[in-house]
């Protein structure tokens, strides 16, 4: 209403980095949480520190909360901060404010990369907001009155426009400050949570909850939406069996967040579960107010047979893909060439439409000359009893040039005294499932490294994966 453009933060990023994308973006504005004053604070001192002389500091306000520590706000207020509800009182209530004038005009700012060579700052207008509002509450059948739970980060494209969908609908915000599977079963039980969203690590965290920490059955149907990661078909099979109906979509920081879904068939119903929940894992087709989806081909650029095995890179047109990357002319020319918005992702197109997502281009594992998809083998992993996370990446292999290596994360209750019997049982299970180069050749136990919004960060694991140096050939 006041023309300004939102730069939703990721409060898990480091203040040197919060200083750069701030001074990127020109932010007239910091609005922050009490909690995370003081990363604010020492993002903006860097900045002034790096400024030499010609820092022109933003307006800071902080927004209070009763249920913290009132310390933290004092400290705020003591460096002059502006208080959030002080700050409105500011205001003109009889302001006659003006829609944009063109729906091309910017309404949101967010970084998907901040690296000084090359920031991903994606802008996007107010049609494809507007459209995208609408468009969610539309594909997921939500109602007036809906009881939403923030499981989802509001950072995280904005929260796939949820914000602005429940405004749409006279929803109920229910937040949460952390984000666990008890939090998560409170709130349903609480508050009568309806829908929420979440990427597949959370899902997973909430199906592999202690029993004290879960209220089962649930008191209601919970609908699900998850996206962010293709979610292994297990995952979804135990979230069905508890009683959330998931519904898998799939879409990118570009696309204002999800923007294809897997929209159920009425003969899917009539299948076993596991029949179905691999169903549910492929990304679907487009949203109704997304206009082109397809997956073409990375060398010729036609699209791929509708055969699910060629597999090509999913692109996608049309009002609701981003204006583009902020003051990164040469990104853009890449990412929209020949017309369509380029996702990286590689997937097949099935013969009813559906798509599905094999890999991201830069994670596939070529193995002795054969494609590998890192996916196909973590949803293998994911139906092994005792695993309860795992990620594959490629690691070099003195006879097939690389290899699979799965990292992967065990149940709490597993005896994880025998490493080397876990990772040979783990080989064996998955030699069941798969063809045998696609077998792990290497398995290493531990927590994943995550980002702020649950997905596993596959290039930490690829540096690690490259200190262990490659697979040695046998001398057998």
């Amino acid at each position: 209403m006041c023309g300004a453009v939102i730069n939703p933060v990721n409060i898990r990023l480091n203040a040197s980095t919060i200083a750069f994308l701030l001074g990127h973006s020109q932010c007239a504005i910091v609005i922050v949480d009490q909690e995370f004053f003081t990363l604010a604070e020492d993002s903006l001192k860097i900045m002034k520190e790096k400024s030499q002389g010609h820092f022109n500091p933003p307006l800071l306000v902080v927004v209070a909360d009763e249920a913290c520590d009132l310390e933290a706000l004092r400290y705020a207020l003591g460096q002059g901060a502006i208080e959030y509800e002080k700050f409105l009182e500011s205001g003109d209530p009889d302001f006659a404010w003006k829609p944009p004038q063109d729906e091309w005009q910017s309404i949101a700012l967010g970084y998907t990369s901040c690296t000084t060579a090359s920031p991903k700052g994606v802008v996007l207008h107010h049609r494809g907001a507007y459209l995208m509002s609408l468009s969610n509450p539309l594909v997921w059948g939500m109602n007036e009155g809906a009881i939403y739970l923030w499981t989802l980060p509001m950072f995280h494209c904005n929260g796939w426009c949820f914000t602005w969908a429940l405004a749409a609908l006279c929803g109920t915000n229910i937040c949460l400050r952390q984000v666990t599977a008890k939090g998560v079963y409170s709130a349903i039980a609480k508050h009568g949570v309806t829908h929420f969203c979440a990427a597949p690590v959370v899902l997973n965290t909430i199906v592999n909850a202690a029993p004290e920490d879960t209220i089962l059955p649930l008191p209601h149907v919970v609908h699900v939406m998850t996206a962010g990661a293709a979610p292994p078909p297990a995952v979804l099979f135990a979230m069905s069996r508890k009683g959330f109906r998931v519904t898998h979509t799939y879409g990118l920081s570009e696309t204002y967040g999800p923007s294809t879904i897997c929209a159920w068939k009425p003969e899917w119903d009539s299948l076993p579960p596991d029949t179905q929940a691999r169903l549910n894992a492929r990304q679907g087709v487009r949203y109704t107010t997304l206009e082109c989806l397809d997956v073409i081909s990375t060398k010729t650029g036609e699209p791929v047979p509708a055969d699910g095995k060629t597999m090509g890179e999913i692109v996608m047109r049309g009002n609701v893909v981003m204006k583009g990357y902020l003051k990164n002319p040469k990104a853009n020319e890449e990412t929209f060439a020949n017309g369509w918005f380029h996702s990286g992702d590689l997937g097949v197109k099935h013969q009813d439409g559906y798509i599905e997502i094999k890999d991201r281009s830069k994670d596939i594992i070529i193995s002795g000359g054969e494609n590998i998809s890192s996916v196909e083998v973590e949803n293998s992993l994911y139906l092994h009893p005792e695993v309860l996370e795992a990620s594959v990446v490629a690691r070099a292999d003195e006879r097939w040039g690389e290899s699979p290596c799965a990292f992967v994360t065990l149940k709490p209750e597993v005896n994880k005294s025998d490493e080397q019997w876990l990772a040979e049982d783990i080989m064996k299970f998955c030699k069941s499932k798969m063809p045998a180069y696609w077998v792990p050749k290497s398995v290493v136990f531990g927590p994943l490294p995550k980002t702020a919004t649950g997905k596993i960060q596959k290039h930490v694991l690829r540096a690690k994966a490259q200190q262990l140096g490659p697979v040695k050939l046998s001398k057998l």
